[in-house]
């Protein structure tokens, strides 16, 4: 047990000589406080309309779809024919996103409309998103009563209404952009989603929807506005 606590003490003063820090919970908290960032990759560094543009093309690679939409009017239309086009009912689940609350569902009556956490028979969610990262194609998806995670993971396919003022270049601008609109509390959940749910376990074969949905289409609103 002596020889345990000893090679611990020598690890973590190790640790300590590296950090240039006689106190790791100091140094600890300095860097909670201060969050530095490490090596960040060029590619993302970009004007935003070329961040936007990134997004698009590293999202379709790892088999999201995504379309673009002049504003939240066209939401129900592309919604609709998106369904229609996969032979998929028109029943979808939606988030009780305020910011979802512009989207005049009712130009599409065809459309079957719930809102809430999904429920088993729901195969078809719509929500919204927190930010997209434009080095990797990802959404960050926040928890909380407007965003029932469960509508991430448990309906066969994912919509998700993405604003293009809502797309960064990199996971720090993502995370920074998440300690602004949350000073001082952070959501219970973050969900960093890239593309549809897959495994390759199965003889080395990418399955699509093996732990969630198994379709992720992207509508990229381009007007910011509301």
């Amino acid at each position: 047990m002596a020889d345990t606590s000893s090679a611990r003490a020598q690890i973590l003063g190790g640790i300590r000589k590296a950090l240039g820090s006689a106190d790791g919970a100091d140094e600890a908290r300095r860097r909670l406080a201060t969050h530095p960032r490490n090596l960040v990759p060029a590619r993302a560094q970009i004007p935003h309309a070329d961040q936007v543009e990134l997004f698009a093309t590293m999202a379709t690679e790892v088999a999201a779809t995504v379309e673009r939409l002049p504003s939240l009017d066209e939401v129900p239309r592309a919604v609709a024919e998106y369904l229609a086009g996969l032979n998929l009912p028109a029943e979808i689940r939606v988030a009780p996103d305020p910011k979802l609350d512009a989207v005049p569902w009712d130009q599409r009556p065809t459309l079957t409309v719930t809102r809430g956490r999904a429920r088993d028979p729901d195969a078809i969610s719509v929500t919204g998103a927190f930010a997209a990262v434009a080095e990797t194609g990802t959404l960050m998806l926040i928890s909380g009563p407007e965003h029932p995670t469960t509508l991430n993971f448990m309906p066969d396919t994912h919509i998700v209404v993405l604003k293009r003022g809502e797309v960064v270049g990199t996971y720090e601008d993502a995370w920074d952009r998440l300690r602004a609109a949350m000073p001082g509390a952070m959501p219970r959940t973050v969900n960093l989603i890239t593309g549809p749910s897959r495994t390759g376990d199965i003889e080395q074969r990418i399955e699509l929807g093996a732990h969630g949905p198994r379709r992720l289409h992207i509508l990229l609103i381009e007007d910011d506005a509301g």
